[in-house]
């Protein structure tokens, strides 16, 4: 078997698909994307394509190595993304190739479910309890919200009370027995998390995300040290070297998005090493169909995994969402917070092609918005 032809798909709302297609008819589908550089990561699929095509699909770990370390200059978002479309794509062929599911390729299920959280906003206490309410009446077990919007180096009193209310809010809605995740985003310093961290983790939360910027990996272990709520981060890490410093550092959840990270294969090692630090994993996946399907069959195989993020009716998807590119839901109905175990070939999931070359000719352009101080400094997103 050799693969003849790989195509990507700009489709809204800010996705790229892939397509790598055989001469034996098998075909695999994969997410490679940057949100916000989806263009960017759609030339870089074109130019490792070349190592691809006509190659024999099912020697996955091969081609990891010669696309993450053929090139002088290596890593970095861009290129990992593209590499971990195109290796979930591959081991959607695989799976279909030997008819079965990815998860039985890395060695078999480890539960028959997977735990998943839906995504709620996190900007005032009244509309957050309705949107938890409705998630609860849904059936899932947590939610996971934003702490603030745009933070000061320094939070005011003012500030930190804004975001003790809304995990406060959040918290009388779920009660004791369902779970809360608070998402930092990278928008606090180190002093404004360590002190926002003290103040709400009487609300117990499940973990606290991103506490800082990746750049200010360094803080990590002072901020592992002294806070009380479990720290999660890994959104904005691309391989198991980028993990290294942050588990070292004592995180509690690490988090790698399957389709930055270098893909499965790459996402099933940074689980293993995870593993050996007492790490619980917590694949980031805000993104669509074929990400959350390649994102499920490693938490299947997994044994420390924890919980799984999806992105139905997140509020990036305004132009379609996780259900738009699929020809059947099934995959991605979840029973009382869980997904139940597919063992359906590949990725298990068939991608809707029509529709996906269809949005293709649109296309998106979509980028993070950029913020600002009040007094017009930057502010991160």
């Amino acid at each position: 078997m050799k693969i003849t032809r790989i195509e990507t798909f700009l489709v809204p709302p800010r996705w790229l698909f892939c397509r790598i297609e055989t001469d034996e008819g098998v075909a695999g589908w994969g997410e490679p994307v940057v949100e916000g550089r989806a263009e960017v990561v759609r030339a870089a699929v074109d130019v490792l394509a070349e190592h691809l095509l006509g190659q024999d699909p099912l020697r996955i770990q091969d081609h990891w190595q010669v696309l993450t370390k053929g090139g002088f200059y290596r890593g970095g978002p861009v290129l990992s993304s593209a590499v971990a479309g195109l290796d979930q794509a591959l081991w959607d062929i695989a799976g279909k190739t030997y008819g079965a599911p990815v998860h039985a390729l890395l060695g078999g299920p480890v539960r028959d479910r997977v735990r998943v959280y839906a995504w709620v906003g996190g900007d005032e206490p009244a509309a957050l309890a309705e949107q938890i309410s409705a998630q609860v009446e849904a059936g899932f077990t947590a939610v996971k919200m934003n702490a603030a919007g745009a933070t000061p180096p320094l939070t005011t009193a003012a500030e930190t009370a804004a975001v003790v209310d809304r995990v406060a809010a959040a918290r009388e809605v779920l009660g004791p027995g369902r779970d809360v995740a608070v998402d930092f985003h990278g928008r606090f310093s180190a002093a404004a998390a360590r002190r926002v961290l003290a103040e709400i983790a009487p609300l117990h939360p499940l973990f606290v995300e991103e506490p800082v910027v990746p750049e200010h990996g360094q803080l990590l272990a002072g901020l592992v040290a002294t806070s009380p709520v479990p720290l999660a981060t890994g959104e904005r890490l691309y391989s198991r070297a980028e993990f290294l410093p942050a588990l070292t550092a004592g995180i509690a959840v690490a988090q790698p998005d399957p389709s930055h990270a270098g893909g499965i294969s790459e996402v099933h090692r940074i689980a293993s090493l995870a593993d050996v630090y007492g790490a619980q994993l917590a694949p980031h996946c805000p993104l669509g169909p074929i990400a959350l399907a390649a994102s499920l069959q490693v938490a299947f195989a997994t044994p420390n995994f924890l919980i799984q993020e999806q992105s139905r009716g997140i509020h990036y998807n305004k132009d379609a969402d996780l259900l738009s590119y699929v020809v059947d839901p099934a995959p991605f109905r979840f029973v009382d917070g869980h997904a139940p175990r597919n063992d359906a070939p590949g990725l298990g999931i068939t991608v809707d092609e029509t529709a996906v070359r269809a949005a293709d000719a649109a296309g998106h352009a979509w980028r993070n918005p950029v913020w600002r101080h009040a007094d017009g400094s930057f502010a991160e997103w």
